[in-house]
């Protein structure tokens, strides 16, 4: 009898941090591939925080609250949605092995998620690693219009008040470059990474409390990128 195939051990909190911490970050070939590599992109996309200002319509979606917005509700969920192919025949670079390493870093406390719901329905969403005043969005989903974008507008204004400097995005994509990405040479994010040690004055869940509480949350999101744009 052939012995039972083992699925590799999640890769470590502590290695994952030390990782991100060095520009660098995990991918895998296929949602089934117990193997991974370390990815160091020559060219950055960043997203910078003092520049970012939503859409008019899209300030319209957010002022309107059509959808419940939530911070580490469903971290799993969000996940796993963006584990799902985008297109017929797509291979995942989010693997099993990989979807475990993150939920064992949010269980840590470093990786969050953001959450856009409707009727109860989980409809969109984002997650990312957190650390200093760095915060590395790893992948988005929607299933509903808006509503990945709805999630970053919130996690932007999140990370504007609770003294977060840098938004990584990874790579550049059409998407992300009409949301105000720019592109930067690695040893420049780098340098970012440095300038962005020490802690934020507030968590990401403490500063997402403080708008959810809000009568109209949508309208104090839409308001912070009015003041500052």
């Amino acid at each position: 009898m052939h012995a039972p195939v083992q699925t590799p051990p999640a890769v470590p909190p502590e290695l994952l941090l030390s990782a991100y911490r060095s520009g660098i970050f995990p991918m895998a070939d296929h949602r089934a591939d117990p193997e991974l590599f370390w990815v160091e992109p020559r060219q950055r996309a960043v997203i910078p925080l003092e520049t970012f200002g939503p859409s008019g319509s899209l300030r319209k979606v957010i002022r309107q609250d059509r959808f419940r917005v939530t911070c580490d509700a469903d971290f799993a969920g969000v996940i796993a949605a963006c584990a799902e192919p985008r297109e017929e025949h797509a291979e995942s670079w989010i693997s099993h092995r990989i979807e475990a390493s993150y939920l064992a870093l949010h269980d840590a406390g470093a990786a969050h998620s953001i959450e856009c719901w409707r009727e109860g329905e989980l409809v969109g969403g984002l997650y990312g690693v957190a650390f200093d005043r760095v915060f590395c969005g790893e992948s988005m989903f929607m299933r509903a219009d808006n509503a990945s974008k709805v999630a970053l507008a919130w996690l932007v204004a999140c990370m504007k008040t609770a003294g977060y400097l840098v938004l990584d995005c990874q790579f550049m994509t059409d998407h992300l470059r009409r949301m105000g990405a720019v592109a930067l040479p690695q040893a420049d994010y780098l340098d970012l990474l440095k300038k962005a040690r020490g802690e934020p004055s507030a968590s990401l869940r403490s500063v997402w409390r403080s708008y959810a509480s809000a009568s109209s949350p949508g309208k104090s999101i839409a308001q912070s990128f009015t003041q500052t744009s």
